[in-house]
């Protein structure tokens, strides 16, 4: 079974098509371009479906390998991942590097409820945890410090 996986770009544009292909390839896992046709809304000829797969996976979003001469596909990232880069990307762009920025602006236009942002608090609080406590870790168990004992 071969394999062919780019490594994934910077997130790239996708046009509405090629956005709702990408939802259909993480919704359902590992696709051939039958399975994610039939997973569309709207009606498409399989020649059209190919080449959307072939162009998320030039733009890095997908890969496929080949079984039995049939193409499947998959998500080259998860759908979390590609979102932390686009908004990476719009923090850079736009916001000049401010994350504060970004997420300031999605609470005063209201993009965030009142749960969403409990329960980023919660994730925030959580990741700082685990840096304090990887960082309180003594620094005399590690190997190098032994050997200068």
């Amino acid at each position: 079974m071969e394999c062919n996986s780019p490594t994934p770009p910077y997130p790239a544009d996708l046009s509405d098509l090629e956005r709702d292909v990408l939802l259909v390839v993480w919704r359902l896992g590992s696709v051939t371009a039958d399975k994610v046709r039939e997973g569309l809304e709207r009606p498409l000829k399989d020649s059209t479906v190919r080449t959307v797969l072939r162009r998320l996976e030039e733009k890095g979003y997908v890969t496929h390998s080949v079984s039995d001469r049939t193409f499947i596909y998959s998500a080259a990232e998860s759908r979390q991942r590609v979102a932390g880069r686009a908004a990476k990307r719009i923090v850079d762009w736009i916001c000049e590097g401010s994350v504060e920025t970004l997420l300031a602006g999605m609470v005063d236009s209201r993009v965030l409820d009142r749960a969403e942002l409990q329960r980023l608090a919660a994730r925030i609080a959580d990741r700082q945890k685990s840096i304090s406590q990887a960082s309180a870790s003594p620094a005399s168990d590690s190997p190098a410090n032994k050997e200068a004992e």
